[in-house]
């Protein structure tokens, strides 16, 4: 990501928490944000787009050929780290709207944050859509063999996720276990399950009747096998090796069916995984953090409470 888009990107966020009256950290002098890459040289599998990244109008990114980790570094570090994943239906990552001030308000908490720019399904990877996962469980990677570097407890790892990039976290922790690619470094010998996750009005499924989202079809495209259905949909992965889960959406979600969280919520308690499911009555979609008036706008003070239940803050 080019040095200007970086700084273009933080202003925005710096100016839009603070109308919303949201705390923003102070940073390390010597660190301020950090960026690391997420693979040592071209990400395995080959292909993906050509030229640089693209924002649009909102702050979304996409033609990402190189997959990076945004490092958001708390003014007094707690040892906990959580990675960030903004939404876009897999076509384009909503970094200023959805993981920057997500980023922002976890390094207030203490916690630092790791913005994950992923590549995207359909921008030509030959790997098709594994390369999502592949970047999901190498950030958490890399994110554990960076533990000395920012101060982590590699056992107070997380992610948080948002619409789609709620779909791709709620993948990284459910299917820790699956081997998206061949190690390639040391890096890879490390444990890619996050130990909690967050998944804010996440993608769950892609499986009929629930199969309009454009995640659905940037996974699996218009006329899917129903076992790459089942493949791609959240709630057939959840197992006993599945973190505890925080889950939030609105009733009134235009974009994403409520049922899809509920569907989560009973997989979870089938398989006996811890899972906090608030349900909101008025919110939509895309109301990340500070972004909405309704009742919805608590869901960040919620989740505080249920880091602190699992001993995350301290």
């Amino acid at each position: 990501m080019a040095n200007d888009f970086s700084v273009l990107g933080r202003r925005s966020v710096v100016m839009a928490l603070a109308a919303l009256a949201i705390p923003f950290p102070k940073l390390h002098a010597a660190g301020g944000l950090t960026q690391l890459p997420l693979w040592p040289g071209q990400p395995p599998g080959g292909g993906g787009p050509q030229g640089t990244i693209v924002q649009d109008g909102s702050g979304a990114v996409s033609n990402i050929s190189t997959p990076t980790l945004e490092v958001f570094l708390p003014q007094k570090p707690s040892g906990a780290a959580v990675l960030v994943a903004g939404g876009g239906g897999y076509r384009r990552i909503g970094l200023v709207k959805e993981a920057y001030p997500a980023a922002y308000w976890l390094a207030a908490q203490g916690i630092t944050a790791f913005v994950l720019t992923y590549r995207l399904p359909g921008e030509n990877w030959n790997a098709g859509p594994v390369v999502t996962l592949q970047d999901g469980q190498r950030a958490i990677r890399v994110m554990r063999a960076n533990a000395d570097r920012f101060g982590i407890d590699v056992n107070r790892i997380g992610v948080m996720g948002f619409s789609a990039g709620g779909h791709l976290c709620g993948m990284t922790a459910a299917r820790s276990a699956f081997r998206s690619y061949e190690p390639i470094d040391a890096v890879d010998g490390l444990s890619a399950r996050p130990n909690y996750a967050a998944l804010i009005y996440p993608v769950v499924t892609v499986q009929p009747p629930f199969d309009t989202t454009n995640t659905r079809r940037s996974l699996v495209g218009d006329r899917p096998t129903s076992e790459a259905s089942a493949a791609w949909s959240l709630q057939t992965h959840v197992g006993a090796d599945c973190p505890s889960i925080f889950l939030v959406q609105a009733d009134d979600d235009p974009i994403v069916s409520p049922q899809q969280s509920r569907i989560l919520d009973e997989a979870c308690r089938g398989a006996k995984i811890m899972v906090e499911y608030h349900r909101f009555a008025v919110g939509g979609h895309g109301f990340g953090i500070g972004n909405a008036e309704a009742s919805v706008a608590l869901w960040p003070s919620l989740c505080r409470h249920w880091l602190t239940s699992l001993s995350v803050m301290r």
